[in-house]
């Protein structure tokens, strides 16, 4: 028999949140609910964090995110300080005593998830941390944001840097992003351009931009994804958000050159439509010219 897409969703949401104790208000044994748990999990994982961050990440809204550091602040699990580079932003680090309650609630989270796949025969336990492992993937790939930012924002500027690293390391002869054809941050600034950057969970995965070359032309630049967030699909999804603000810009056409070492890139934009061409710009890493008619859209 079919199941309905949604009622198979939220039957999976009801019975996780059974089985992993997100109802329990004393969650492992605790005398915290999970929102508690997991908020100081966050804060141990990352050495500290602000609390915008991970009111962010972590997709809650501010008051509760301060009911909850108010807990820990009870339990003396966490302390809290402004923000050196930013004294408006409040800080949250473990306490010697969160540190201690961190390595015990993962001790007891080990064993919660030992006591689940031994109650699974072997051969059913194999498929069930492989669907885990599936769904996990899958979950990422339905998290992820796409957004307008400065391109001279930390978020822009990390995806350049790990951009720049990557064709350095993939390059037979290095890459030196000075003897590539020069870009101000400008070029990327409405109406001129556009810089996209994906996140998933406040985490920064992928990055591009796309500016105007010519009129009615609009060009492709610096797009990347991390190699943890490959296989998702975000990079088909940043490269039609970047059409779209092209469009957006009064493009009818985009183009774009890529190196030939960059055969994944190169397979994704030919079935994204790409048709190769000849040299329209002398970029000293390019091997590869390519262009696409942007039809415009209802």
């Amino acid at each position: 028999m079919t199941v309905d897409p949604i009622t198979q969703v939220r039957r999976f949401n009801r019975l996780v949140t059974q089985r992993v104790g997100a109802l329990d208000d004393h969650f492992l044994g605790r005398d915290r609910p999970l929102g508690a748990s997991r908020l100081l999990y966050e804060i141990g994982e990352r050495g500290g964090a602000d609390l915008r961050e991970l009111r962010q990440r972590l997709g809650l809204d501010a008051g509760y995110v301060s009911r909850l550091v108010r807990t820990l602040l009870k339990e003396k699990l966490v302390r809290l300080f402004p923000d050196p580079a930013d004294q408006r932003v409040r800080r949250a680090e473990l306490t010697a005593r969160g540190r201690r309650e961190i390595r015990e609630l993962n001790a007891r989270s080990d064993r919660r998830a030992a006591e689940l796949l031994d109650a699974v025969p072997p051969k059913q336990r194999e498929r069930l941390v492989a669907a885990m492992a599936e769904v996990h993937h899958l979950l990422r790939a339905a998290g992820v944001v796409i957004e307008r930012v400065d391109p001279a924002s930390p978020a822009a500027r990390w995806c350049w840097a790990q951009y720049f690293a990557e064709l350095d390391r993939r390059f037979p002869g290095g890459f030196d992003p000075g003897s590539s054809l020069h870009v101000e941050d400008g070029d990327f600034v409405p109406p001129r351009g556009v810089f996209l950057v994906a996140s998933i969970d406040g985490e920064t995965v992928a990055g591009g931009s796309v500016k105007l070359s010519a009129p009615k032309i609009g060009w492709l630049k610096r797009m990347w994804v991390a190699d943890a967030a490959r296989g998702l699909g975000i990079g088909r999804r940043l490269l039609q958000a970047l059409e779209r603000e092209a469009r957006a810009l009064g493009a009818t056409k985009i183009r774009l050159d890529t190196n030939k070492a960059l055969q994944e890139a190169i397979a994704m934009y030919r079935s994204a439509g790409y048709r190769e061409v000849p040299a329209f710009n002398d970029e000293r890493y390019a091997t590869h010219w390519f262009e696409k008619v942007l039809r415009s859209r209802a």
